[in-house]
């Protein structure tokens, strides 16, 4: 069977970043997978969490899962510390994975920085974590945005050393799947940088409950350079900035940058960015409300975590007995 499994954390501020690279694509995903999708709680303590922001924080990614069409019914959703498998997995594979691989990762040098040696080993090896999360459901597919297309190979990486050490066809090989437009929305202030949560900067990136003037202001203020937008994709080579904009465009309206650059080549800014930032606004519009009604009822939410936490652990427990009895734990 074709299992999908995605997680976002809760870190708060879910953004457009989230919406289009992760959350929106689910919901045309549970059309064609089995799907478990995750509110990664675990990785989120990676880094100190105040206790309600974190309770609040995993409520409010819940509400936007259903608030975007995902459908509690067809998919298992539920919060990763409700399942020990997720933990206990992890351990196993900080046995199997190695240094030199953890080592190779490079998220962890650029979420460490310079302070790397305050960081927590949490951090450093939540990679391991990550190939767990999969590896409970025993997923065949994995939705990966570039910048984890690194942390899947190490997951590939585990099932294969972890299979060839007990010389068993137990864990597959997951694939990942990679979707179109605005795989990665890059930050409104800097087209080289990630849109995160934890900018410092508010003006860097759109955050899923951002009123309509709010919206405006943030796009209108975007970083760009002065030339007008080509009329071919080739054109936007080396413009960081503006291929942010066309591509967050596309990926709004689904279809390509060249159908925008048909649309709006030759046109400047002024033009282009009050056209986006209607798109957006029409787009969101349509979530935010729902997510409003679903924030407003927090025994809800609670349930249906628990409910999916349930379906997760039916599906993940007969794997972690049967990973005991490869290596040898007496049950």
């Amino acid at each position: 069977m074709e299992r999908i499994f995605s997680g976002v954390q809760p870190t708060g501020n879910l953004h457009l970043g989230n919406y289009l690279g992760a959350i929106r694509n689910w919901v045309k995903l549970q059309e064609r997978y089995g799907c478990i999708f995750c509110v990664v709680d675990l990785h989120a303590i990676t880094t100190w969490q105040k206790p309600l922001e974190l309770s609040n924080n995993t409520r409010e990614v819940a509400a936007a899962m259903l608030a975007a069409g995902v459908d509690p019914e067809k998919n298992i959703i539920f919060n990763q510390s409700q399942v020990a498998t997720h933990a206990e997995l992890a351990w196993i594979f900080n046995c199997v994975s190695r240094l030199g691989w953890m080592n190779r990762m490079t998220q962890f040098k650029d979420k460490a920085g310079k302070d790397r040696e305050r960081a927590s080993v949490g951090l450093y090896s939540y990679p391991n974590l990550m190939a767990a999360d999969i590896l409970s459901y025993k997923a065949t597919h994995v939705p990966v945005g570039a910048d984890q297309k690194q942390h899947l190979e190490l997951c590939r990486e585990i099932a294969i050393k972890f299979n060839h050490d007990f010389e068993v066809d137990f864990f597959p090989i997951v694939e990942p799947l990679i979707f179109g437009e605005a795989t990665r929305v890059m930050s409104l202030k800097d087209g080289a940088k990630k849109m995160s949560k934890s900018d410092p900067s508010e003006a860097s990136r759109i955050t899923m409950m951002d009123s309509r003037d709010v919206i405006v202001k943030k796009i209108r203020k975007a970083k760009t350079d002065l030339d007008s937008l080509p009329s071919e994709v080739a054109g936007l080579k080396d413009r960081l900035e503006a291929t942010n904009l066309v591509g967050i465009y596309a990926a709004l309206a689904e279809c390509s940058q060249s159908d925008v650059l048909k649309i709006y080549g030759g046109s400047g800014f002024s033009i282009f960015k009050p056209a986006l930032a209607e798109l957006c606004i029409e787009k969101l519009s349509r979530v935010q409300e729902k997510m409003s009604r679903l924030i407003a009822d927090p025994d809800y939410l609670d349930l249906t975590l628990r409910d999916g936490a349930v379906r997760a652990r039916e599906i993940s427990e007969p794997i972690i007995a049967e990973v005991h009895q490869i290596l040898g734990f007496i049950r």
